[in-house]
């Protein structure tokens, strides 16, 4: 945390100055100028060493003495001002004046000494009035208060919470690769909800938890991609929306920051993908519309066609059977858009050994098929899911905002963040 640093100088020692000075030793304790002054006042509160501890234990009075008694004792245990010394030679001369019956010189004796007594005794209220040692029994700090005796000093709040007891949890944190956080803070790490700015890269808005994305929140880059959703431990994770500068789109089931599980794929070209995903790619059950007008709906593996499926063309032809890699592999037929068909064993696209349509292994391969091409029509779909992960998003990066806002006026106002509370 910032710390406030101050210096006293010889100038402010003045009878009518009022400074405030700092733990660091000061001039002011070696100014004449200082201690000749009348209204200087030291409030000491001091961290004692071990044998300090010894002279107050040996110097504290019992407990049951009086008040009154402790300020009359206090009061004796004030040095003696040089004009009380002149009272003693003037007490000893009056009495031998008295010896002598000198009225005269009796008489200018008495008057002196009534004077000299008098100015005596203003002397020691005046010391006592204006030079005072106070001791605080749970403070270790030194305070010098210069001003008149009843400007007392303020006891300073120890507490985080301000000057109203708010706990400033807002706060700004630059990383020496020129990213920067605004938002909120717990025990030393982004907590809650918070802007990181990536330098000249990005943002992200939203929720965090132990200094990781987690929760909902948005991510945009500089150009153009953005990621609405929900996160877990620092990566997309749930349900979310990814938009990328390209133009294409993934909505669906993320883990681990892929797009993992059912979610639908739509490409800048107009092609699109609805189905299963597995760590980025395509896998599983799905359907692929692609930009010519074709339609395949299947099994995928490794984002290829590969294992049974229905591959219709858009002039009609279609093609219903076994694939490897998304070409035409094993036993499958293909139907003419006449009506005319050509089955068997296929081999990388091509035809190999002709069958006939009611052979054993070519029925099972069309059967096999057609179910394939049903499951993945029936997927359950997900974006009743995806819109509220997107709205809850939309939120967290509304307070991440808001939060960003009061970290950066609190900077401005001087009220640093404790990161540790």
């Amino acid at each position: 945390m910032d710390g406030h640093g101050g210096g006293g100088g010889g100038g402010g020692g003045g009878a009518g100055g009022v400074g405030k000075l700092t733990r660091t030793p000061s001039s002011l304790l070696r100014s004449p100028t200082v201690r000749n002054c009348a209204s200087f006042q030291a409030v000491v509160v001091e961290d004692p060493e071990p044998d300090d501890k010894k002279e107050q234990a040996q110097a504290k009075p019992p407990p049951h003495l009086h008040p009154h008694l402790l300020r009359a004792a206090a009061a004796a245990a004030v040095p003696a001002h040089p004009l009380l010394l002149l009272a003693l030679p003037l007490a000893v001369l009056l009495l031998l004046l008295l010896l002598r019956d000198d009225h005269h010189h009796l008489l200018l004796l008495a008057t002196a000494a009534a004077a000299a007594l008098a100015a005596a005794a203003g002397a020691a209220r005046l010391l006592r009035g204006r030079l005072r040692l106070r001791r605080s029994s749970g403070s270790g700090s030194v305070q010098w208060f210069i001003g008149d005796e009843d400007d007392k000093p303020q006891k300073r709040d120890k507490g985080k919470g301000g000057a109203h007891g708010r706990v400033v949890r807002e706060g700004v944190e630059f990383y020496s690769n020129g990213d920067c956080y605004e938002g909120e803070f717990h025990k030393g790490r982004c907590n809650g909800s918070g802007v990181y700015n990536f330098f000249g890269k990005g943002k992200y808005e939203g929720d965090w938890v132990d200094g990781k994305y987690d929760g909902y929140g948005i991510e945009s880059w500089a150009r153009g991609s953005r990621y609405r959703g929900q996160y877990r431990q620092g990566l997309r994770h749930g349900h979310g929306v990814y938009r990328f500068y390209s133009g294409d789109c993934y909505a669906g089931e993320w883990a681990g920051g892929q797009s993992h599980g059912i979610g639908a794929q739509t490409c800048s070209d107009g092609s699109s993908y609805v189905g299963e995903f597995k760590c980025g790619v395509k896998h599983g059950l799905g359907s692929y519309h692609f930009r010519n007008g074709d339609r395949y709906s299947g099994e995928y593996f490794g984002d290829k066609i590969h294992g049974f499926g229905v591959y219709s063309f858009a002039n009609g032809h279609c093609y219903e059977g076994s694939w490897h890699e998304g070409k035409k592999q094993g036993f499958g037929m293909y139907t003419f858009r006449n009506g005319d068909k050509r089955s068997g064993d296929w081999d990388s696209g091509t035809l190999k050994t002709p069958l006939s349509p009611t052979d054993p292994s070519v029925q099972r391969a069309v059967q096999a098929a057609q179910l394939a091409a049903e499951n993945a029509f029936h997927l359950p779909r997900v974006d009743e899911q995806v819109h509220k992960a997107v709205m809850a998003a939309n939120r967290a990066a509304t307070a991440a905002r808001v939060a960003a806002i009061k970290a950066v006026q609190n900077r401005m106002d001087g009220k640093f963040c404790d990161t540790y509370v």
